[in-house]
């Protein structure tokens, strides 16, 4: 067999290994040495894997992955989302379907120190569904913005898959977060108008609730001018060379462990939690990326990406449609495998298509996470809606009902990503040009 033959057999492998119940980072791993030692040998192999797991694990920039997981279990378990849901509420909870825009704007700020999808949705599952059904709010409204708005957390800078992206594609950890900012407050106001216009055609759906005096509004500032200050100095730092991605990890877990522990929010059992979920996450996630390395060179010496590329980028149609054609299946594989061990298994052989068609890779990963969002809440592997369902005990059909007016936000915010790129690529040209 040629090497082509090869990859395009090892692809399918991994795949079937996966569907048995197989951990995609041991699935890759697997399949890498056993298709390296095919095609050179097995000694060779056997060094590959050997190199790979251990650069992985021992660099110096990688340890960006768990400092960063970390500070979003410390922000987790010392519920600063509660204060921050909370000043929300004060300012909007006294307009219709307020309650529900007060979520979203919690969420989003409570992606900018989690950097978790499903930690922002279990979150705010708890915290605001109780308090929309307090108020008589629609069930599958309260759950479907619970959901959606969770998924801000994969695109708000510091997200774990972005910063994974970045290490894949050897992109600047600082970029992609400034570049994220914008098309994240865009999608969180996309979300907010479809609460408001849901609202406004069925005014049950999302009753006011009482007015806060405007002592009260900005007495419970403090919290989020803390957390402001505390995303503007990591990402302002990274952004302007003033410390490097894993230095911004350092500053910005410390400053919310000072925050939790100045606040009285968090005690040593706490904190110790935070740590032991953190490191599982980060062994987790790291264990991906070892996995993809090992399967990454084993593609590499079967020329698939060099060759998909050259196949997309000869396609006889404009480099748009080229574009659109892999976001779909990214969108696709992302529904049945998790949306970021897909992404791992499908950018090292889809990336250098990108390039090719002359597309910006900063731009491609940003309405690339927003085609994650998407794959984070519709069916079959809909990780947000699992989460939402199991702490609200509704029923799927209930939970999807109220995530399907969201879905047309995140389509329209891709559909601005596409049209105008410039949201996306303004704001690190803006920094770059300082």
């Amino acid at each position: 067999m040629n090497e082509v033959m090869v990859g395009i057999i090892g692809l399918v492998v991994v795949l079937a290994l996966f569907l048995t119940g197989i951990e995609l980072a041991f699935a890759m791993a697997l399949v890498g040495v056993a298709g390296f030692a095919y095609l050179v040998s097995l000694p060779a192999a056997l060094n590959v894997l050997a190199k790979d797991v251990f650069s992985v694990f021992s660099s110096y920039s990688f340890t960006v992955v768990p400092l960063f997981i970390l500070m979003g279990q410390i922000a987790y378990n010392a519920g600063i989302a509660k204060g921050l849901y909370s000043t929300a509420y004060k300012f909007i909870g006294h307009i219709p379907g307020g309650l529900a825009m007060a979520t979203v704007g919690g969420a989003a700020a409570f992606g900018t120190i989690t950097g978790s999808s499903s930690a922002t949705a279990a979150t705010f599952a708890s915290i605001a569904v109780p308090e929309m059904d307090r108020y008589k709010y629609n069930r599958s409204l309260s759950a479907g913005v619970c959901a959606s708005s969770g998924t801000l957390g994969s695109l708000i800078p510091p997200s774990v898959t972005l910063i994974v992206f970045g290490m894949i594609t050897e992109l600047s950890i600082g970029k992609l977060f400034t570049a994220s900012i914008i098309p994240g407050i865009i999608v969180a106001v996309l979300f907010a108008v479809v609460i408001y216009v849901s609202c406004k055609i069925n005014p049950s759906w999302g009753p006011a609730g009482p007015a806060a005096t405007w002592g009260e509004r900005i007495r419970s500032l403090s919290r989020v001018i803390w957390v402001l200050l505390i995303f503007l100095v990591m990402i302002g730092g990274m952004t302007i060379g003033l410390f490097t991605p894993t230095e911004g990890g350092s500053v910005g877990t410390c400053a919310i462990l000072l925050l939790a522990l100045l606040q009285r929010d968090i005690n040593f059992k706490g904190f110790t939690k935070s740590v032991v979920e953190s490191m599982m996450m980060a062994c987790m996630t790291l264990m991906l990326i070892a996995g993809s390395t090992v399967f990454g060179h084993f593609l590499t010496i079967t020329k698939i990406p060099m060759l998909a590329a050259d196949w997309l980028s000869h396609l006889p149609m404009p480099p748009s449609m080229i574009m659109l054609m892999i976001l779909m299946f990214y969108l696709v594989g992302g529904s049945f495998i998790d949306d970021m061990a897909f992404m791992v298994l499908a950018t090292p052989i889809l990336y250098p298509a990108v390039l090719k068609i002359g597309y910006d890779p900063l731009w491609f990963g940003i309405i690339l996470h927003i085609f994650v969002m998407i794959g984070m809440i519709i069916p079959p592997v809909a990780l947000n809606v699992f989460v939402v369902k199991n702490l609200t005990k509704m029923g799927f059909n209930e939970v999807y009902k109220g995530v399907y007016p969201f879905l047309t936000a995140m389509v329209a915010a891709a559909v601005l990503m596409f049209l105008f790129p410039q949201l996306a690529l303004w704001l690190p040209s803006a920094f770059a040009a300082r």
